[in-house]
């Protein structure tokens, strides 16, 4: 398959009431394993990928090391590959569109991009982060990439209080339209897990709905019911699978004191 190709089946991929799993993976060895293990996708997660290069999230790991890492997966897999390429390295929305369009020549398909002040507090207000919305979407036309924009809001990410969640829901649903007019192709609101409001956020939006599997969300097929079209699963397999080896090597190196 031609990049095109793989952008329009993995945006086939996204249907209510049947979403697509995404297991992350942050490096070759991993999404070959996660290809092994029957994907259809692969996406990866910014904090996995900074980790495993030594870097904290956030946009530390250096914009040209993330795009070596793309391009090593997606030189790994004939899958479609969707890269959490977090606030695009830039709060220009024509700078942002420059460095996207680096990131669609390493062979992916889509990214997540996130409303956060990356480095700083708050979100981007709707107008603006529609405006770095719309110039990712120009650069995508300009260059005839059906680019996959999962435009990704942190109102729930950042307020750990579950309780104001229902307050913060018009809120949501404001972006996601402002999202949609922008040229985004779908809505991620990572923390969210109230059932009754990840229902009518799926109700509100024509974009496909991407919820994370969060300690207290909803399983894979409740959320399908709910009418979620993406579930991934951000840092947690990488966390696991550093717990393993940790406890592994912990048991290894301990094995000749008896």
């Amino acid at each position: 398959m031609n990049q095109n190709e793989k952008a329009r089946l993995f945006s086939s991929l996204h249907r209510k009431g049947d979403p697509v799993i995404l297991y992350n993976v942050w490096d070759a060895g991993s999404a070959g394993a996660v290809v092994a293990a029957g994907a259809r996708s692969l996406a990866t997660g910014s904090a996995p990928v900074a980790s495993a290069n030594g870097f904290a999230d956030g946009q530390q790991i250096p914009m040209q090391r993330l795009l070596d890492v793309a391009r090593s997966i997606t030189g790994a897999t004939e899958l479609p590959v969707s890269v959490d390429f977090e606030g695009a390295y830039s709060t220009d929305p024509e700078e942002g569109a420059r460095n996207v369009a680096m990131l669609v020549e390493t062979g992916a398909i889509g990214l997540n991009f996130e409303d956060q002040v990356v480095g700083g507090s708050g979100l981007h207000p709707v107008a603006e982060q529609a405006a770095r919305i719309a110039a990712i979407r120009a650069m995508a036309r300009q260059r005839g990439i059906e680019l996959f924009i999962n435009a990704r809001t942190d109102l729930f990410l950042k307020e750990k209080d579950r309780s104001v969640h229902p307050s913060l829901l018009p809120q949501a649903i404001e972006r996601a339209d402002a999202y949609a007019q922008a040229g985004a192709s779908g809505f991620f609101a990572p923390g969210l897990v109230d059932r009754d409001l990840i229902r009518e956020l799926c109700a509100s939006t024509p974009l496909p709905v991407n919820i994370i599997m969060v300690p207290g969300a909803p399983d894979a097929a409740t959320l399908a019911s709910l009418g979620v079209s993406r579930i991934s699963h951000g840092p947690f397999p990488y966390r696991a699978m550093i717990e393993w080896l940790t406890d592994g090597a912990r048991t290894a190196l301990n094995a000749a004191k008896g």
